[in-house]
Order: C-alpha cells, then structure tokens, then sequence
C-alpha cells in the first residue's frame, strides 16, 4: 500500500508543476465477490484519506433455491489513485465505473446500476421499450464467479450442501454494473421503479454528498 501512495505521488507530480494545480477527484463503483471488496475496502482505508469509502452493500439475490452473493463498493477520491484501483479491479475480475466530475456537472440525472448482467439487461429492454430518452455512458462486466449458495430454506446436511457447490457453481454469474444519464427528469422516478421493481440496485447522484 505504501508503494501504491508512492507512486500515485510520482503521477501527479509528473502531471504538471504548477503549484496551483488541483488534483481532481473522481468517483468510482466496483462490484464483485465478497473477497474483492474486502481487498479494495482494505485498499482505500491504507491509502491514507487519499481515497475514501462512500458506502458498501452485501448482496443476497434470492432464486429459486440458491442464494447469489455479491458485494459493491462506491469510492470517492483522488482522480490517479482512482485508475488504481480500475487496474487492479480488472486483474480480479471485478466489474468497474469510474465518474469523473465533468460528467457529474454535464450529464443530466445520472444514475449507477448494479446487478446480474442478464437483469441489466432485461431493464434496459424495459426502458427502451417505455420510450424513456437515456443512454449508457459507462458498462462493465465481471469475469470471475459471483458467490452462489443452497438457500437456508434447503434443509440438507452441511456437508452435503458443499458437496453439491461446484455443480450448481459451474455457470458463471457475471454481474453488471452500468452509468446511465436520463434526459429527462419526469422520467427518474420511472427508471427507479423499474429498476427496484427487477432487484437492481441504484445509486442516484443526487443524493451523492462529499467533501472536496
């Protein structure tokens, strides 16, 4: 962590020598299994207050007789420590979008979504098909397995349930997370109905407080 502060420092002096520069800060949203986000959680709080954590959520989706586990992090901080965490997210596996600050100020009622990609999908087929005027700005993919579980409604001994894990294990849940602008601020309330109504989880922007 200590060479990841080092070297976020090296970046940003080779980025200019204007002593009145001000290095921006940036937003950020990872999503994934429980064990990256604890790397990225534990990442953040080592890097000295350059980064800091918003909120985290522990996700249980249930279907069926199976529990999907996921968990997201959203991060707010220095713009170069930010790519950081973008690089070693990807090396994981994990799914990520960064916000920098011109899109926050330019782009009209910004919302960030996450869940399963085939959910994701079905909700923008939803939207589009309810003529609301949006678009996608940022999209990404997890290319490691999301935790899947026998539901405690499934009466069966321990050990039999880890028996069974690496069958229903064997396809892989990849989880999506997208940024999307609404053109139109009638229609945020509709895009938020449809999105909870289908146990996506939506962080809107406007209710996004920091300090700069």
């Amino acid at each position: 962590m200590i060479e990841d502060n080092i070297r976020v420092l090296r970046q940003a002096a080779r980025i200019t020598t204007d002593k009145n520069y001000k290095i921006e800060k940036s937003w950020c949203v990872i999503a994934g299994n429980a064990k990256l986000i604890d790397n990225m959680a534990y990442k953040a709080i080592a890097s000295n207050h350059i980064v800091k954590i918003l909120f985290r959520e522990h996700v249980i989706l249930k279907k069926g007789k199976l529990d999907k586990k996921f968990d997201f992090i959203m991060l707010h901080g220095n713009s170069i420590s930010i790519i950081d965490f973008k690089r070693e997210t990807e090396k994981r596996g994990g799914a990520f979008i960064s916000i920098p600050r011109n899109l926050v100020t330019e782009e009209p009622n910004l919302m960030a979504l996450v869940a399963p990609d085939d959910v994701i999908r079905n909700f923008v087929s939803i939207i589009e098909k309810s003529k609301i005027s949006f678009a996608i700005l940022q999209e990404s993919q997890t290319t490691s397995f999301i935790d899947i579980d026998l539901s405690n409604e499934v009466k069966l001994p321990n050990f039999i349930k880890s028996a069974l894990k690496p069958f229903y294990n064997a396809n892989e849940v990849v989880l999506s997370t997208i940024l999307i602008s609404v053109d139109n601020d009638a229609y945020v309330e509709k895009v938020q109905s449809v999105a909870t109504s289908n146990k996506i989880f939506v962080i809107d922007f406007k209710d996004i407080v920091t300090e700069e």
